[in-house]
């Protein structure tokens, strides 16, 4: 029986990898942050099934004690101040946690567990606005392979692309098994509540309870709020940019992506996502859709507050790498997954 060993085991894609990989018969052993709150929500289903343990990536001697005793076949490095919002108000905490806390864990697993595989979350947002693109007679391809330059637009960005490069110093430098997915966006009912395609999802979700027991959809007003009857008022899902694009796919996706390096026999860093493009304006379109309402720019606010500093216009994979060289393929479609995700929060409010 394999090992493996995940950091970050309460987050979104460490849940469905923690599934993938009991269902091929691993044993799953899960870090995560001590703290005061209840943070399993993700991995209640499966606590049980896999071993959790308390620590730090941040902490060098925590993450050395834990790879030394485990020497685990397999290391999914997937924990991460994952937020590009927050790493301008929070840029050290970010380095700690995504550029430090990967040098502990290259640094124990060169000292300790040599033979141990290591993947690496890297990032499609340490592309910045930096694209390469195919023209011919009728459209223009703006995207992202492992050919294009990077120029990371944000604290987060830079402490993802300073990670990636690590992986190559320590593949190159110690001949360690380390690579890193360079993912594009995924998301999934499990998505932190502070990224916009779950403040979507959760707002209909919540939106759509209110109007539970009403005969029609509110008409909004003038205004923040959406007018009901007896003078009752919801308020408006508050956004910034809508008009960003992004490659979304689902998480499910993503984690198979993630194993699929670790079996390859060589490491290699690999560009993964849906290689379609997507703005948050077409996300919105078919997250309304889901609750019948066609026009959804009259429930909506544009608030310059979640403007970032410098924010990234446009991400699309082409992902052809990794679907030849690995045969991974996608198999949940961007209105499948904004599906899934609207369904999700509308069955739990």
């Amino acid at each position: 029986m394999n090992t493996a060993l995940i950091t970050g085991i309460t987050g979104q894609d460490a849940s469905y990898l923690s599934e993938f990989l009991l269902e091929k018969n691993y044993k799953v052993v899960g870090i995560k942050r001590r703290t005061s709150t209840n943070t399993l929500d993700r991995i209640g289903h499966i606590k049980d099934d896999i071993e959790i343990i308390d620590g730090d990536i941040s902490d060098a001697s925590s993450i050395t004690g834990i790879i030394s005793h485990y020497k685990p076949d397999e290391i999914y490095n997937l924990a991460a101040q994952s937020h590009v919002g927050i790493s301008f108000n929070q840029p050290s905490y970010t380095f700690d946690v995504n550029t430090v806390g990967l040098i502990n864990i290259l640094e124990s697993v060169r000292t300790f567990s040599k033979d141990s595989k290591v993947y690496q979350a890297s990032s499609s947002e340490i592309f910045g606005n930096s694209f390469d693109k195919l023209e011919d007679s009728f459209h223009t391809v703006y995207y992202q392979d492992e050919n294009t330059c990077f120029n990371p637009n944000s604290p987060y960005a830079i402490s993802k692309l300073a990670s990636h490069y690590l992986v190559q110093s320590y593949r190159k430098g110690y001949d360690l098994f380390v690579c890193a997915g360079i993912l594009h966006n995924h998301e999934s009912p499990r998505r932190g509540e502070n990224f916009v395609t779950r403040k979507i999802t959760k707002w209909i979700g919540e939106f759509s309870k209110w109007t539970k027991n009403m005969e029609r959809v509110p008409k909004t007003v003038v205004g923040d709020s959406i007018a009901g009857p007896n003078d009752r008022a919801f308020p408006k899902l508050r956004l910034g940019n809508i008009k960003a694009k992004r490659d979304w796919s689902h998480s499910k996706d993503m984690v198979k992506a993630m194993w699929m390096m670790l079996q390859a026999d060589e490491p290699k860093d690999y560009v993964v996502g849906s290689d379609c493009t997507h703005s948050v304006e077409d996300f919105l379109t078919e997250a309304f859709k889901c609750i019948n309402i066609d026009s959804w720019r009259d429930y909506i606010v544009i608030d310059s507050k979640f403007h970032r500093p410098n924010d990234v216009e446009h991400l699309c994979a082409k992902s052809s790498l990794i679907r030849q060289e690995l045969g991974w393929q996608p198999e949940i479609s961007f209105k499948q997954l904004v599906q899934d995700m609207v369904e999700s929060d509308i069955k739990w409010h």
